[in-house]
């Protein structure tokens, strides 16, 4: 299948090209910056230069949450809502059967009390969230016509070999030795390995799955302190966990705040609080009762690709 892919030079986007060509399809990025013979600059996508031909659109660029709070909102606007407007605009006009939006848990809830399922009822709070909503907003305020399927897909935290992320602060207290702190918060969270985001997307892509909109999870919620025991088995070290005062880690959290230490609210909330994503709706349209790897053994592998970086 020839599939175009946006901010495909992105970590999720990168990997699933690779993916996607090991598969036998043929993939055609769109970046700012092309630097390759398959990619297109989104000048020439949509001046419409080159006819892709493709047979699916996968949307993936878009402006990640920043934790620092720096970013204007209408950057996130721009580019996470506007942009996917007009891709969207132009896979309605093409002759491709499926169109795939990376939307985000955030653009519906920023905090969960049980489990968050898809019929919940959207209350973004950030910009980030917010925008991500509007694009969503606007994707099922149109009609795709006979023949198109249109998903829109609320991955949680996606991690995997080659991605840091928000797992790089519990990396560096385990490999320096620091005991962790905040071992007294009891939580569950939602992760997301990138192949068994991989193996959906295929899925999606080469079977007569339901269109509609789909959480993005693993099977199993971990906790933070879990992740810590991953992390300590994988670089081989011993995983130190300390129940400190939470009222204490607070106020230090919200100086971190004003003086910008590692830890700051935004962080603190990322680390301790619960959020857990069902899967079920899509492992249920897969036909499948668990997806290929599990939360413990992904978690293991990104660690374990931390020490060739």
């Amino acid at each position: 299948m020839r599939v175009l892919i946006s901010g495909a030079n992105g970590f999720i986007g990168k990997n699933l090209a690779n993916y996607l060509i090991q598969k036998g399809d043929q993939v055609i990025a769109v970046s700012r910056n092309p630097v390759h013979s398959n990619e297109l600059s989104w000048d020439q996508l949509f001046s419409n230069q080159k006819n892709t031909g493709a047979e699916a659109f996968i949307h993936l660029a878009g402006k990640a949450h920043d934790l620092k709070n720096t970013s204007e909102p209408d950057e996130y606007f721009r580019v996470n809502a506007d942009l996917t407007e007009r891709f969207f605009d132009l896979f309605l006009q093409s002759k491709a059967r499926i169109f795939i939006y990376m939307s985000s848990v955030k653009a519906v809830a920023d905090t969960v009390n049980d489990e968050l399922y898809e019929d919940i009822v959207p209350e973004p709070k950030t910009p980030y969230g917010q925008s991500k909503q509007k694009a969503e907003q606007y994707i099922l305020s149109k009609e795709a016509g006979t023949g198109k399927r249109v998903f829109i897909l609320r991955p949680c935290m996606v991690h995997g070999p080659g991605n840091k992320g928000n797992l790089n602060l519990l990396y560096k207290f385990v490999l320096k030795g620091i005991p962790y702190p905040l071992a007294a918060f009891e939580n569950k969270r939602s992760f997301l390995s990138i192949s068994n985001l991989e193996y959906i997307i295929d899925q999606l892509i080469c079977r007569d799955i339901p269109g509609g909109i789909y959480n993005m999870a693993d099977d199993e919620s971990l906790s933070t302190n879990k992740v810590i025991r991953i992390i300590g088995k994988a670089i081989g070290k011993r995983s130190k966990l300390w129940k400190v005062s939470p009222v204490l880690i607070r106020t230090m959290a919200r100086i971190g705040d004003i003086v910008h230490l590692p830890l700051n609210s935004e962080r603190l909330k990322k680390l301790t609080e619960s959020y857990v994503v069902s899967n079920r709706k899509i492992k249920k349209a897969l036909g499948v009762i668990h997806l290929p790897v599990s939360s413990a053994d992904g978690l293991y592998a990104t660690i374990r690709s931390f020490n060739s970086q």
